[in-house]
């Protein structure tokens, strides 16, 4: 079963999916802040504030990798953000999602239920890889939303908890 976390950044997707991995469970990390910390290295510019296309086909290849390497050992896995994240990004960057993208969300299928953190201000932070604004934050938030209930996702919020509440709450929702 592949489980996915999304939301806006900033918003404790990664701290829930570290939880989750504490207690012994599969996670896939974001592909977003490997994939800034590798372009960085190299001086590549598929970074998102050089080239936002190109970032977006890079995490869309990275999202397809995680699901079908997700897929061999069968497990329970959660991930930090899913393919569909791809397209969200795309959009709210106004640029043209391509149709492979949305063929692509429509064949590799996650878990129906989708988790999604809300915007919570308390918790955000801004730093060298995490560049948006709260305000793009909620944005972010907002389209993913969209975008996987589109897709026909059942899309439930997380609610701002201690962390060990919000992992325990995808646990209980998943049946787990």
């Amino acid at each position: 079963m592949k489980i996915i976390i999304t939301g806006g950044p900033g918003m404790g997707k990664t701290s829930i999916i570290d939880t989750l991995k504490e207690m012994g469970y599969s996670i896939v990390p974001e592909s977003g802040r490997n994939i800034i910390r590798n372009q960085t290295k190299i001086c590549g510019d598929r970074l998102p504030w050089k080239d936002r296309k190109g970032f977006a086909e890079k995490m869309f290849h990275q999202a397809i990798e995680d699901f079908n390497c997700a897929g061999r050992h069968g497990n329970l896995t959660f991930f930090d953000r899913g393919l569909p994240d791809a397209i969200g990004y795309l959009l709210l960057c106004h640029l043209p999602v391509p149709e492979i993208m949305w063929l692509a969300a429509k064949e590799y299928r996650y878990h129906k239920k989708v988790f999604i953190t809300p915007p919570w201000k308390e918790i955000y932070i801004h730093d060298e890889e995490r560049r948006q604004t709260f305000e793009e934050a909620i944005a972010t938030f907002e389209i993913m939303n969209i975008i996987y209930r589109d897709l026909g996702y059942s899309v439930i919020e997380i609610p701002k908890t201690a962390v060990s509440e919000r992992a325990g709450l995808i646990l209980q929702e998943t049946g787990k």
